[in-house]
Order: C-alpha cells, then sequence, then structure tokens
C-alpha cells in the first residue's frame, strides 16, 4: 500500500495529462445540456398533461 503522499503526488502528475476544453467549447457543450433538459422538461410536461386528460376522461371526471 503507498502512502498518502506518494497518492497525491501520483494524482498530481495525472493533473497535467488532462486536456482541459477551450471555454468556447465548454460553453457551447453547456448550452446543449441546457437546451436538450429544457426540451425533455417540455415533453414530459405535455405528455404529463394528456395523460391527466385521458385519465379525467376515462374515470369521468
Amino acid at each position: 500500500m503507498t502512502s498518502p503522499f506518494t497518492y497525491l503526488k501520483h494524482v498530481r502528475e495525472e493533473f497535467t495529462h488532462i486536456v482541459w476544453p477551450s471555454s468556447r467549447t465548454a460553453l457551447g457543450h453547456t448550452l446543449i445540456v441546457i437546451f436538450i433538459a429544457i426540451a425533455i422538461a417540455i415533453l414530459v410536461g405535455l405528455l404529463d398533461y394528456l395523460f391527466t386528460l385521458v385519465v379525467s376522461q376515462v374515470a369521468g371526471g
């Protein structure tokens, strides 16, 4: 088992190998995720509304 200091040294070395995205790429991906989340929320809301209408018609309420 390695010591915590050795482990942290290896972690620091691995961080130098990370290729971080540019701010433009990160912003683009963030906007895509937000757009998809909003689209799914709208879809789920519409489906909920439609199922509520159908169930209320079937139940006679």
